[in-house]
């Protein structure tokens, strides 16, 4: 039930997977994820197995993770104490998962791997992804940007929680709690990163509502989260044979100015931006992943589906898929060259 794990590249791919690589980068570099909710369908889009695009993305993940989590730092926003803490537990979740993503494939083949992908996929971005969105709006709405800022019942609540022998205080994140609430935190987030390479879901968010992070630290903190985590996948994926360095380097060596960019933009937004740009790829993205479920599921004997209409859906998909990055990055960009102005004139 398997097949070639590694597609041929042609001209058009490479100028798709460089454009992939550079908003992926952007949207890393701004928003803290390390940018695989756009780059591991990007590649699955072309062809690319599942577990390759994961394991792939993961590869070139640390690096890039590194010169986003060094730029940000600059700017005073990682807390490196909470990063190196999170990165501890979600390393055990990066290993479990990537057994989990084996398994599946060799007991149902590429076409089992991809609907595990895309599965997971829909189901964590449509959730987050519509919570992210409600509360940027929310703040936009309120008309006032401070409140963003303001910690969350449930992180007060957390906070308020005296575990002796277990608290822990992170300076940058201005927030002390139990160690205990930080190991599920991690560990899911290390979980989900090896199961669609994207722990930013868990971990951005649950910095910022579970821990009570700030938008602007959350998103990079989640570097350096990103960067072990990309390390130790990236050997645990290599060993099993599943990583393409081709898609690696290419991706990676165009996200590397991308997540540059998107890092210097975070200084020149209102913080709830990072929440729209964010929820906005997220439920785009998820569209994308949903349409071709059914040709998975057809190719797995589940669901009877016509050759014609399986190859329409993966247009579809792609379609969508386009229309994410382009969305990326022009949220992105405008908001860039508003705040830009803005300051100018101040």
């Amino acid at each position: 039930m398997t097949g070639p794990l590694f597609i041929e590249l042609d001209l058009a791919a490479v100028a798709f997977l460089l454009i992939v690589g550079f908003i992926g980068g952007l949207v890393s570099g701004f928003i803290g994820s390390g940018g695989a909710f756009v780059l591991t369908p990007g590649m699955m889009s072309l062809g690319v197995p599942g577990v390759v695009a994961v394991a792939s993305n993961i590869c070139h993940k640390f690096p890039k993770a590194l010169v986003g989590a060094l730029k940000r730092h600059k700017f005073g926003q990682v807390d490196v104490k909470l990063g190196l803490v999170m990165a501890s537990t979600a390393a055990i979740g990066m290993w479990w998962g990537s057994g989990i993503q084996k398994a599946v494939r060799e007991a149902y083949g590429e076409a089992g791997s991809n609907l595990y992908v895309s599965a997971a996929f829909v189901i964590v971005l449509s959730v987050v992804g519509f919570f992210v969105l409600w509360d940027a709006i929310r703040i936009h709405r309120a008309g006032d940007a401070s409140r963003e800022e303001e910690v969350g019942r449930l992180a007060r609540w957390i906070q308020s929680v005296e575990i002796p022998g277990t608290m822990v205080t992170f300076r940058v994140a201005n927030t002390r709690v139990s160690f205990l609430f930080i190991l599920p935190l991690g560990f899911a987030t290390g979980l989900l990163a090896s199961t669609i390479a994207v722990g930013g879901f868990v971990g951005v968010p649950g910095m910022m509502y579970v821990l009570g992070a700030s938008s602007l630290v959350a998103s990079a903190t989640e570097l350096v989260i990103a960067f072990v985590m990309g390390l130790g996948g990236t050997i645990n994926f290599a060993l099993g044979g599943y990583v393409d360095i081709r898609l690696a380097m290419l991706i990676l060596l165009a996200s590397l100015f991308g997540i540059q960019l998107g890092a210097i933009g975070t200084t020149y937004v209102r913080p709830y931006m990072i929440k729209v740009v964010m929820a906005t790829i997220m439920l785009i993205v998820a569209v994308s992943r949903a349409i071709v479920v059914p040709v998975y599921l057809s190719q797995l004997g589940q669901w009877a589906l016509e050759p014609a209409t399986a190859e329409i859906l993966k247009k579809v998909s792609f379609v969508f898929m386009v229309a994410a990055l382009a969305a990326g990055a022009i949220i992105i960009l405008g908001a860039m060259v508003r705040g830009h102005r803005q300051l100018a004139t101040a």
